[in-house]
């Protein structure tokens, strides 16, 4: 996650923010490492219906982890919240945003109720819970900094620290109410369909039925 410098000019406050889940894209490399691991020794070592299967269930796997680790993301900039998740690609202007929560996952709300979830930025109810116990020793007077807890980052009343979702919602939700009234914020949600991962894997898929029937 990247966020602007704090003592920037207000032009540059809004330069884009985006967030990423640093767990998906390591996951998504490693499994791409298999993938070409296995595939890789079939397509060198195999018989010719080998081969031909491998290639299938790598058009078929590859598109499937990138979609699912590497692709996901939220980029916020000064007039639209862009949304990229497996299989689509949601552009919405700020002036469209209703709401934005973080429970069981992360969500945006339209202003005609549609909700889309993003990926990028999962909920970890561990870290909430964490959050949430350290907030409870803060009002006891305890201290709450440091330890193991650490990494769950500076929250934003009396140094109680808070979940990575909550506070990233925090930052879209203020985002949203500086931008919703400029100029370049107005106009409709915009979706676009991730054909160049949905093609290979739907491509992959029959490959692999019929090699498997044969």
């Amino acid at each position: 996650m990247t966020s602007p410098d704090q003592s920037s000019t207000p032009q540059e406050q809004y330069a884009d923010r985006s967030y990423r889940s640093p767990a998906a894209l390591v996951g998504g490399v490693l499994l791409l490492a298999l993938a070409a691991w296995l595939g890789g020794d079939a397509l060198v070592r195999g018989t010719a219906h080998a081969k031909l299967t491998a290639v299938a269930g790598l058009l078929f796997v590859v598109p499937l982890v990138v979609a699912f680790t590497l692709r996901p993301l939220v980029r916020a900039g000064a007039d639209r919240l862009l949304v990229r998740n497996p299989f689509r690609t949601i552009t919405l202007p700020w002036a469209a945003v209703a709401d934005l929560r973080a429970s069981f996952s992360s969500e945006v709300f339209t202003a005609d109720g549609t909700k889309y979830q993003l990926w990028s930025i999962p909920v970890s109810l561990r870290q909430r819970k964490k959050a949430n116990w350290q907030a409870q020793r803060a009002a006891a007077g305890r201290p709450v900094r440091g330890g193991r807890d650490a990494h769950l980052g500076p929250g934003t009343e009396a140094g109680v620290p808070r979940a990575t979702a909550d506070r990233s919602l925090d930052e879209l939700r203020e985002l949203q109410e500086r931008g919703a009234a400029r100029e370049g914020a107005q106009g409709a949600p915009v979706v676009k369909w991730a054909y160049e991962i949905l093609a290979p894997c739907v491509v992959g898929a029959v490959a692999l039925a019929v090699l498997v029937a044969l």
